[in-house]
């Protein structure tokens, strides 16, 4: 049993379709080589973004809608929902909403409190996805080919799987995500972006 089942953890499909997202971004380079990496693939995605991210680079996150790609809201700062005061969470959130117009939510590290998860989704009418699949490319203890082994071992039709677009990632994202487009397409999956 998942924490809170209000909260999305896989998608329902029918056929054959996997859900990547990347939180953190916009990043300079990681989202532009994700974006290459994507349309190699005819491939769709959801990007997590931080709010002070897309406020420094417009220009990448202008690219990701234009390419039909979905966004969703990370916070403004990457505020951890179990430390932070829940007026203060919200007043984050509400700063990303300026920038970031998705009724799509993920919280940083997965943790938000149970009133402000209630608030959002009953309030402010978000949806908060959470995941199926870690890639944990965000682990700097973990290898390249250990976190691409996370994403083709695990992951079936339905799967929300997280990758981060992020300097601290770069090494095991770069690595594993291409690795895992080419896989499943050969597999006959589709990668749809969560709307």
């Amino acid at each position: 049993m998942k924490l809170n089942p209000s909260m999305v953890w896989k998608m329902p499909v029918k056929d054959k379709e996997l859900f990547l997202t990347f939180d953190d971004g916009p990043h300079e380079t990681a989202t532009p080589f994700v974006l290459d990496q994507l349309k190699q693939y005819d491939a769709k995605a959801t990007f997590f973004c931080i709010g002070k991210n897309v406020q420094a680079h417009p220009g990448i996150y202008k690219r990701i809608l234009d390419e039909g790609h979905s966004a969703g809201n990370h916070t403004f700062n990457h505020l951890n929902g179990w430390k932070t005061k829940n007026e203060q969470y919200i007043s984050d959130i509400t700063e990303t909403a300026k920038y970031v117009d998705s009724h799509l939510f993920r919280p940083p590290y997965g943790k938000v409190s149970p009133f402000v998860a209630k608030m959002l989704i009953n309030k402010f009418h978000y949806k908060i996805i959470m995941w199926h699949v870690l890639s944990g490319d965000f682990d700097e203890k973990l290898s390249p080919e250990k976190c691409t082994e996370n994403v083709l071992m695990h992951s079936k039709a339905g799967s929300v799987i997280v990758f981060h677009d992020s300097t601290k990632a770069w090494e095991r994202m770069s690595y594993a995500l291409p690795k895992t487009l080419e896989y499943f397409k050969e597999q006959g999956y589709e990668f749809r972006a969560i709307l």
